[in-house]
Parts: structure tokens; C-alpha cells; sequence
């Protein structure tokens, strides 16, 4: 009788523990991302070689573009945005432009008006919402910066800088 309850009985095998999904994050991919975190930021910031200085690599490249350049600054524009409400917006922009030399300088305030003039057209052009973030702003530079070469068409215009930018 024994021996058929022993065969009626199921016999019970060890149950395999699964990892939960919380013990798996914990004690496997957690360790794993922080090792391999750790590993590339060691890398980066200790076995990387520095880049050279700017100056070094523009010798270095030959590049004539380093050599820095001369800064004449636009008088301050001051221009409405484009607008769907009754409460209007807004520009007030402080300009640098950056030629080549000091003969350039005296040669672009004789075209200074054309410039004024077309970056006052585009200006008055844009929304609000186009002068957003980062991107909108640097847009708005590479615009002012086509314009302003188009303008002053001999002489070379290397840059457009903001010196001061107020919408609203």
C-alpha cells in the first residue's frame, strides 16, 4: 500500500527560480551599463589625446581663414516682425561683420545702406516663432550672412556676429 501511494503521489522536482524583471535590471544590466559607462568615459577623458589648438591646426592646414579678421559694427536695427495679432512684434538687432582687413572696413561703409536695406527686407519677414531656440537664431544668421555677402558683393564679408538680440 505503500508503495502505491508512493506511485499515485507526484513526485516533486526542485522549481527553477526565474530572475523577476526588477532583479534582472538590478543585479545584471544596471552593473553591465555602469561598467561599460564608466569604461568609455574613462576613455574619453583619460586616454584620448587632446585635440591641438586651434591656432596650431590652422598653421598646420595652411588655412588662411585663421588669421582673425576685422570687426565693423552695423548700426542697431530695430524691425516689426511678421505678425497675425493685434499686439505687433518686434526686433531689436546689434550687428558685427567680419571682413578680411582694415581696407575692407573702410570699403563696407560704403555699401552699409544696401545692407541695412536688405537685412531690414528679410527681417520684417519673419514670425516670432521663427527666431526659436538655437536653430532659429543660427537660420536667421546664415540668412543675415548671405545677405550681407550679396550686398557687399567685391569686398568679402567673413561673418555676421550678434552682438545684442531682443524679440518680442
Amino acid at each position: 500500500m505503500a508503495a502505491a501511494e508512493e506511485a499515485a503521489a507526484p513526485t516533486e522536482q526542485p522549481k527553477k527560480r526565474k530572475l523577476s524583471g526588477k532583479r534582472l535590471v538590478l543585479f545584471i544590466i544596471l552593473p553591465v551599463l555602469l561598467l561599460g559607462g564608466g569604461g568609455a568615459a574613462a576613455y574619453f577623458l583619460l586616454l584620448k589625446k587632446a585635440p591641438p589648438a586651434a591656432e596650431d591646426q590652422a598653421s598646420a592646414d595652411g588655412n588662411a581663414d585663421a588669421v582673425p579678421g576685422v570687426y565693423v559694427e552695423i548700426p542697431k536695427i530695430e524691425a516689426n516682425l511678421e505678425s497675425t495679432s493685434k499686439r505687433g512684434n518686434y526686433l531689436s538687432l546689434s550687428l558685427w561683420l567680419e571682413v578680411k582687413n582694415e581696407e575692407e572696413s573702410k570699403k563696407i561703409d560704403g555699401v552699409m545702406p544696401r545692407i541695412i536695406d536688405q537685412f531690414q527686407v528679410y527681417l520684417r519677414s519673419l514670425r516670432i516663432d521663427d527666431l526659436q531656440g538655437a536653430d532659429g537664431v543660427q537660420r536667421m544668421r546664415d540668412e543675415l550672412l548671405m545677405r550681407a555677402r550679396a550686398a557687399a558683393k567685391p569686398i568679402e564679408v567673413k561673418d555676421v556676429l550678434i552682438k545684442a538680440m531682443l524679440a518680442q
